[in-house]
């Protein structure tokens, strides 16, 4: 049974409900950064049965039961006495809120690459809300247009940067989790998130996406082979930066186009969706572009 530290949650009640006054919709979340409601359905016996967004009227739906409502989140946290800190809906309206996850943990400079990304595409990062996370790295608040769906990504932007959109959440600030509290930094509390740059935007966006799979094609040199080795031999945890890193050198020496979708293919092999790959194959060919 969960450790119910009443101090925390009262305090994360307490910052949910400020935040909701600012139109951002919450969750309760426990102490390892996840939804604090185990769903109601999880013990349902059949498992083909339509996906439940809280039609059911139960809590437990993860970020689909995200709230300005004073009166609901006082349930949610009623319901959930272990939480210690609460989640931020992204994608909501008014804000329809993106959230830039600079990481610290993959042994990147995240904010370099976000820096360099900056240069290459011509945008500047405006003034806006800055949460402070206990491992050291930043979550950026910014806001997207209402007809735009930006989705969930990591490292597909760049190695050590999560993009958190629609169907994701943030952890605010308030928040008290295993590794620590979050925090906003120093005078960025109460700004309103600032809009998204329309080159970033466009750069958060997923390429389109083609039909069917690709061998690695006969003009392709000996180069174009060791890339492809290299992003073979990828472990759980650097897929993603090995096919960046190769897809960048490729397109560095002219055999991008021709090479892709081989280095797609070989990132499904190691556990990577198709969608995932080709999108940090897209992310590589704009930095290099």
């Amino acid at each position: 049974m969960a450790t119910i530290d009443r101090k925390a949650t009262t305090l994360a009640l307490a910052h949910a409900l400020s935040a909701a006054e600012r139109g951002l919709a919450v969750i309760p979340l426990s102490r390892t950064k996840l939804p604090a409601l185990r769903s109601p359905h999880r013990g349902d016996p059949d498992p083909t049965a339509p996906t439940c967004h809280g039609e059911c009227g139960r809590f437990g739906h993860g970020v689909y039961d995200a709230s300005t409502d004073p009166r609901r989140i006082r349930g949610l946290f009623a319901a959930a006495p272990w939480a210690t800190g609460y989640g931020i809906a992204c994608g909501l309206r008014p804000h329809h809120l993106i959230g830039i996850d600079l990481d610290t943990k993959s042994g990147t400079d995240s904010s370099a690459a976000l820096r360099e990304l900056a240069l290459r595409h011509l945008f500047t990062i405006p003034e806006t809300v800055v949460v402070l996370t206990p491992s050291g790295g930043r979550h950026l608040w910014l806001s997207g247009p209402p007809d735009v769906v930006v989705p969930n990504s990591a490292g597909r932007l760049a190695p050590g940067i999560d993009i958190r959109g629609a169907g994701g959440y943030l952890v605010g600030p308030g928040s008290r989790t295993e590794r620590g509290v979050y925090g906003t930094a120093p005078g960025t509390a109460q700004l309103a998130p600032a809009p998204c740059p329309p080159a970033l935007l466009r750069l958060l966006l997923p390429p389109p996406r083609t039909a069917g799979r690709h061998a690695l094609p006969s003009s392709t040199d000996r180069h174009g082979q060791g890339l492809v080795q290299f992003v073979l031999a990828a472990h759980e945890g650097q897929r993603n930066t090995r096919l960046f890193w190769a897809a960048c050198r490729a397109y560095e020496n002219g055999i991008g186009p021709e090479l892709a979708p081989a280095l797609v293919d070989a990132a499904v092999r190691t556990g990577l969706t198709e969608r995932e790959a080709r999108s940090t194959v897209a992310s590589a060919a704009r930095m290099t572009a």
